[in-house]
């Protein structure tokens, strides 16, 4: 065999592996319970704080704003969904008469929660604009009201965040159903 054969051997079998690495990776990350979306039944725990990694209950959510960040939490196994940024929500309380149709049909006691991830670029939607009542993505200024189902107020985002569906269990917030929507950007 020549040197040119073994190079092309090595060079085909390096662009295989390089090909199945994707659908690798993929599976894998199917397969994490870390990095699966929320589901429902699924809890929700601090992300940081003196409360980090205790479970939510909709009195600590102080009413009119502003959010805080969780991620879900398994509740059979506590496995806490941390394996990917995706999946971090933003829960907030607000007074339930502000809330449109869509937005409390899918609320647990005045209580809405929205991927955290905007939809522009994905960047983390983590802070609020209490003059506006608003979630605020400091990337790149988009805004979205969490009264009316996460409409888009201001910035270049052109979707609204994904609405997580509530409902409350034995006192504590849990999900209702999967997101209602993409989390994130849309890919090009």
């Amino acid at each position: 065999m020549t040197i040119q054969h073994k190079r092309r051997r090595l060079l085909q079998a390096a662009l295989g592996l390089g090909a199945a690495l994707p659908s690798l990776r993929i599976a894998t990350a199917a397969d994490d319970p870390k990095s699966a979306r929320p589901q429902a039944g699924d809890r929700f725990v601090y992300v940081s704080g003196d409360k980090k990694g205790e479970v939510v209950k909709p009195d600590d959510l102080p009413l009119g704003g502003p959010q805080i960040v969780v991620w879900p939490m398994d509740a059979a196994t506590e496995t806490v969904r941390s394996g990917s940024r995706l999946n971090q929500v933003l829960l907030i309380r607000l007074p339930a008469e502000e809330l449109s149709d869509d937005t409390k049909a899918n609320a647990a006691e005045g209580v809405v929660a929205y991927s955290a991830a905007c939809t522009h670029q994905a960047c983390p939607v983590s802070m609020w604009k209490k003059d506006k009542q608003a979630f605020y993505c400091a990337c790149h200024g988009s805004e979205f009201d969490p009264r009316d189902a996460a409409r888009i107020v201001g910035g270049p985002a052109k979707r609204r965040l994904a609405m997580l569906p509530l409902q409350i269990e034995g006192g504590e917030l849990a999900a209702a159903g999967p997101f209602t929507g993409q989390v994130g950007a849309v890919k090009r």
